[in-house]
């Protein structure tokens, strides 16, 4: 097996920079989609339903994905046909989704509608999403994946910068942050067409410059014997034996994911109704208050975001990843603590870049402790693919006890808060049991 190159920054960079407009796209779902459904009549009780969409499509999706661009060969590449497709689904459903209320339909009818096209616009991100973190796996050695993931998260944050502050912008420059009750406002119906529109225009750049190995140099540097879909690595293509071949690195890194996506789910289900109730003193989704905390919640995620963006340039200088990776998480966990004690909005940017410290972790070191692991598995879309159940699985479980689990802590939704925090603590804590591959 030859020896994969060192790659110059600008091929590290244009691996991963559509990932700038996909999360984008993301990131505008993560910070609206409550405010959406809040908007058109939902419980806060049943909010967290709305979230199993997001990562049942992922399980769905990213699976078939990876083992589908496993086997595939074309002239455009392997991974980049299906990035490609994802990203122009994505636009469309964008285009859709918040005018949910806006065609004249029942509070039923539109939330039924706003389901359908969130079950779309998650499957299409999530068929975009992959290919990115196949193509570092496929194409940057051991020495420089780190770095290359630091680069991909910098751009999942920067791009989650733009996102999140789109509604709070196009208010600041007059669009309207308030309508008819059971419509969602101008501002956060512009911020996703503005943010399809990026997301195509990256995607494009993309796949303009980045020319994937043929099947014979990706045999040379992957050892492996994939041409015309065979392959020859450890196990076969059936899911099943992949799993139950993989590392243990796989499982272990797994553990920790199952308590840090949990409490991502939370954060990203409740912390408009929390800031609401803590900054504006408000639970009623249709004041105004309540719309400018929902601008506000996006305001605090792009201040999360930088705080990943800087924090992701520091992670490569720990000596010892997995206690950067543990710390980071334990940063986060205060940060959550915070969040209900904190009245003034502008307090409330501490706890966000201490949460963003946490998130650059999460998007980092999972997949740098896992491909490692894999290298000489073959099979590295498939096991990505895979290895999305341990982000999708915990957010499904948590979304379906978040109603129960809100009932018990007495339905305030600022109280979520640190239920996130317990989470990442544990999460922090079964760091310890991974066995980083040198």
């Amino acid at each position: 097996m030859k020896q994969k190159p060192n790659l110059p920054f600008w091929s590290l960079w244009n691996l991963s920079f559509g990932f700038f407009g996909v999360q984008i796209a993301y990131a505008l779902q993560a910070a609206n989609i409550s405010r959406i459904f809040a908007t058109l009549g939902a419980d806060p009780h049943n909010l967290s339903y709305f979230w199993i969409l997001p990562p049942l499509m992922g399980i769905l999706v990213q699976p078939v994905v990876g083992t589908l661009s496993d086997k595939t060969w074309t002239r455009w590449g392997r991974r980049i046909p299906y990035l490609f497709i994802g990203a122009a689904v994505a636009v469309l459903v964008m285009c859709l989704l918040p005018n949910a209320g806006s065609f004249g339909l029942t509070i039923g009818a539109a939330m039924l509608f706003g389901l359908i096209a969130l079950m779309f616009l998650d499957t299409s991100i999530n068929m975009a999403m992959q290919p990115f973190k196949m193509m570092v796996g496929d194409m940057v050695n051991e020495e420089q994946k780190a770095k290359a993931y630091s680069i991909q998260s910098f751009l999942c944050n920067a791009g989650s910068v733009v996102g999140f502050v789109f509604p709070f912008l196009f208010t600041w420059i007059g669009i309207s942050n308030v309508a008819e009750k059971g419509v969602v406002p101008d501002s956060v119906i512009w911020s996703f067409y503005i943010g399809a529109a990026i997301l195509i225009g990256c995607v494009v750049y993309t796949t303009t410059k980045v020319k994937e190995w043929n099947p014979e140099e990706y045999a040379e540097y992957n050892g492996t014997n994939e041409t015309n879909g065979t392959n020859e690595a450890k196990g076969s293509g059936n899911w099943i034996t992949l799993l139950k071949n993989a590392p243990s690195t796989f499982w272990k890194v797994g553990l920790v994911q199952f308590f840090c996506w949990a409490a991502f789910l939370y954060m990203w289900n409740y912390t408009t109704g929390a800031i609401a109730e803590t900054v504006w003193y408000t639970t009623d989704p249709a004041s105004e208050q309540f719309q400018e905390a929902g601008n506000w919640v996006g305001v605090l995620f792009a201040v999360q975001a930088l705080g990943s963006v800087v924090w992701a340039a520091i992670l490569p200088q720990f000596k010892n990843t997995k206690q950067a990776y543990a710390f980071s998480l334990v940063l986060g966990a205060i940060g959550f603590g915070l969040v209900p004690f904190l009245h003034d909005p502008y307090l409330q940017f501490i706890p966000s870049v201490l949460i963003g410290c946490a998130w650059a972790a999460m998007l980092a070191m999972p997949f740098t402790f896992v491909t490692n692991a894999l290298q000489g598995y073959g099979h590295m879309g498939a096991y990505l693919g895979l290895f999305n159940g341990t982000i999708c699985i915990p957010q499904i479980i948590a979304a379906l006890l978040g109603g129960v689990v809100l009932s018990l802590i007495g339905s305030h939704q600022s109280s979520m808060m640190l239920v996130s925090a317990v989470l990442l603590v544990v999460g922090a804590a079964c760091v310890t049991v991974i066995r980083n591959k040198k």
